[in-house]
């Protein structure tokens, strides 16, 4: 129950090494975005990474060459839905999500909040942490697609605004 042998020991410390190393090689390789803040799509992957190598280091079902190769496959997959999701819109909204507009000069939009699960207490908390006290100081605060909350004042808001390809304006 506690232990078996001391095969199985070396067997996954050698394959962990071995693997974290390969791991981290194909990760840094892949670019920055592979890295970045998660959307939905990203987490999935990750997860799945996580699952293969919990894997590969427990389970004598599987060698260490199909191991790295389920590794290097994920990696490769999400690179190429990133690759395709940059070049095209249809894969891109199949993906990823859209930013949604939650506050539109200093009011906030109850329906859009409602969507995405969002309390009013949750949008005055990442307005206060920007050091703004005021609500109507706000021209817009987003929820990215990340999760994290974009907070852009009246006095940044400027003619050109970034809210283009955002859900709601």
């Amino acid at each position: 129950m506690f232990f078996d042998s001391l095969q199985d020991l070396w067997r996954i410390a050698v394959i962990g090494v071995l693997t974290y190393a390969l791991l981290v090689a194909v990760l840094r390789s892949s670019g920055e975005r592979t890295l970045a803040k998660m959307n939905a799509f990203d987490f999935v992957v990750t997860v799945a990474l996580g699952s293969t190598l919990a894997t590969i280091l427990l389970s004598r079902d599987v060698t260490l060459s199909e191991g790295l190769a389920a590794l290097v496959l994920l990696v490769v997959l999400q690179f190429v839905a990133t690759w395709l999701s940059v070049r095209s819109g249809k894969i891109r909204h199949l993906l990823k999500s859209a930013p949604t507009l939650l506050v539109r000069d200093g009011r906030m939009d109850e329906e859009m909040m409602r969507r995405q699960r969002v309390t009013a207490n949750e949008v005055l908390q990442a307005v206060r942490s920007q050091g703004i006290g005021d609500l109507g100081l706000v021209a817009a605060v987003v929820l990215e697609t990340d999760g994290t909350f974009s907070v852009i004042t009246n006095q940044n808001a400027g003619e050109h605004t970034a809210l283009s390809n955002v859900q709601g304006t």
